[in-house]
């Protein structure tokens, strides 16, 4: 399926023995992975850890079913951790009963506005958060994430917030009780982690930490000494049951939901769409909405917390050769035995190795390459994507996510309403037009001012488009008796851009000046026809082309006869000076 396209096509999986032995060997390679990494997330996000291994079951299959990315790897990620952390936080107290029942409750919220936006066809909604807003927005969320995990790392208790000045402040003030034992697993974790991406990229890295942590912890006693481990961890599967909750919360509980919903697809869409692209694959948005709801709310019933396709896990997923979502089923029947046989296995697992997985995890979403990048390339993003960055750290997550959104329109609407607009002039013995801007050479008729437009027409654009015809206008060293509008850059036109060409033309016959259109679009045409526009400015004066439209037989001038052949010269004068977008293209 084609990237937004909204029609719902099944199809049989593409099986063969090939393609089920690599799906087996990415299953378990990921779910590896999954196991202590859903157990750190779940602890970030102030849950016991089991809820990250049963947010590692239901919510899989139910991808699997639905989803379109062969390649993606959904279960509990850093980001939906801490914004579920500071969401529900800010209603129960984390790690009460109340809170892991509002976390739980507010996966079958995200998983129904999901499900809601896939069926409405929202997809598009994606398209309204630019790249560098997205890059700005998740290295400012890792740099919380992982400052939000050093507190583990220390040994040190110190209040949750989702600002990070004041995370860093807290954790200064308690330095001096770092508990030195804890230090040291969680150090030597991050640095383990590290060490083995480098050298050995393809060992299971998380399970070798966490398993000689463990060891270390058991063989030690180090938690009689302090070191916080994860206990007792409940065997068995969890009880299918719907969340319920009274009106109030879930009242209270919808602007996290919301943000959730928005954020999980994002992060999901963003690294689906990197591996379709390599793979040649198509995805449909929509029906990534749809798995992704339907996976939330299978997670909800089977006491999970949101869940969307993760960074780090996807890249394990497709290294280790997932060739179906096959892959995605055998990582969660890994899970089910691990809970139903394993469980006993994580009493001394180290708190403090599993926040070493998340920082290292995190490391990776600070994006400083696509900063280098923007300097280059435009620097305008590059203020995007700090302006994100900054209101990010400094107010949160579920801030800086509508920071962006609303940057990102904002973006949006400013450069739709400052169209290119470009003068042009025939190069020497061809019959092409480019802009006089960046041809010096193209020459001009005088009297005469050919503009192209670069932009639909609507009635966010088109008083600027009318400003700019009478500043250049006004530019022009000879008296102007014919205005040429190039159309070709058009491709629609609302009623209120009609109504102003309209007021437009009338000033121009009321002043003796010929207004002619030329290479209109089928779109544009039925639209002025539908307004009996070329009434107003008569048939004769829409042209096919602008040779057509300059030719002696065609161009009115006041100073030569209708029948003279127009002689071009030179006007490096003339051009859109003035204007701050119209110097970039020809």
């Amino acid at each position: 399926m084609r990237v937004g396209d909204s029609r719902m096509r099944w199809r049989r999986p593409d099986w063969t023995r090939e393609s089920i032995r690599s799906d087996l060997a990415a299953g378990l390679t990921t779910a590896v992975v999954l196991i202590p990494q859903g157990m750190g997330y779940a602890m970030l996000a102030g849950l016991p850890p089991i809820c990250g291994l049963y947010s590692a079951m239901l919510p899989l299959i139910g991808y699997a079913l639905l989803g379109t990315s062969r390649q993606l790897a959904v279960g509990p990620v850093a980001m939906d951790s801490l914004l579920v952390a500071a969401g529900v936080g800010a209603i129960a107290e984390i790690g009460s009963e109340a809170f892991i029942a509002y976390a739980i409750l507010l996966a079958g919220m995200v998983g129904l506005i999901q499900l809601a936006m896939g069926l409405g066809r929202f997809g598009f909604l994606v398209n309204f958060l630019s790249r560098p807003v997205i890059s700005g927005f998740t290295s400012a969320a890792a740099l919380i994430i992982g400052s939000s995990q050093l507190q583990h790392i220390l040994g040190v208790e110190i209040p949750r917030s989702p600002r990070i000045h004041e995370t860093l402040l807290a954790l200064l003030s308690a330095s001096a009780n770092t508990h030195l034992w804890t230090f040291a697993i969680g150090a030597g974790g991050v640095i383990a982690l590290f060490a083995l991406k480098a050298m050995a990229p393809r060992v299971p890295r998380a399970l070798l930490v966490v398993s000689v942590a463990t060891v270390l912890v058991s063989s030690l006693q180090l938690d009689a000494n302090g070191v916080a481990i994860v206990g007792a961890v409940p065997p068995g599967l969890p009880e299918i049951v719907f969340p319920t909750a009274k009106l109030s919360v879930v009242v209270d509980l919808v602007p996290v939901a919301l943000t959730v919903a928005l954020v999980a697809f994002l992060e999901a869409i963003a690294v689906a769409k990197t591996y379709a692209i390599e793979n040649g694959d198509r995805l449909d948005t929509n029906r990534e909405l749809i798995a992704l709801g339907a996976a939330n709310v299978l997670g909800a019933v089977s006491q999970a917390y949101p869940v969307t396709g993760g960074f780090s896990r996807t890249a394990v997923n497709a290294q280790a050769g997932a060739k179906t979502k096959l892959a995605g089923v055998i990582t969660a029947s890994v899970v089910v035995v691990t809970l139903m046989l394993l469980t006993p296995l994580f009493f001394y697992m180290p708190k403090a190795v599993l926040s070493s997985i998340i920082i290292v995890a995190v490391v990776g979403l600070v994006d400083v390459r696509e900063v280098a990048r923007l300097w280059r390339v435009n620097r305008n993003d590059l203020l995007m994507l700090v302006m994100t960055f900054t209101a990010t750290l400094g107010v949160g997550i579920q801030f800086g996510i509508l920071a962006g959104v609303v940057l990102s329109v904002l973006s949006f609407v400013y450069y739709a309403s400052k169209p290119h607009i470009a003068v042009l002039g025939r190069l020497p013995g061809t019959s092409i037009y480019r802009n006089v801007n960046r041809f010096p050479d193209a020459e001009r008729l005088p009297g005469v001012l050919i503009v192209r437009i670069d932009s639909d027409l609507f009635f966010g654009n088109v008083a600027f488009v009318e400003d700019a015809l009478r500043s250049l206008e006004a530019l022009e060293p000879n008296p102007i008796h014919t205005v040429i509008l190039d159309g070709s850059g058009i491709n629609s036109i609302d009623a209120t851009a009609e109504s102003t060409l309209r007021q437009l033309a009338i000033d121009y016959q009321r002043r003796d000046v010929r207004l002619v259109l030329v290479e209109l679009k089928s779109p544009v045409r039925d639209a002025l026809e539908r307004s009996h526009y070329y009434e107003l400015i008569g048939r004769d004066h829409v042209f096919r082309s602008l040779d057509e439209a300059t030719d002696g037989k065609n161009l009115h001038a006041r100073e030569k006869s209708p029948t003279e052949v127009p002689v071009f010269t030179k006007d490096e004068s003339a051009g859109t000076s003035g204007m701050n977008q119209t110097e970039a293209r020809s």
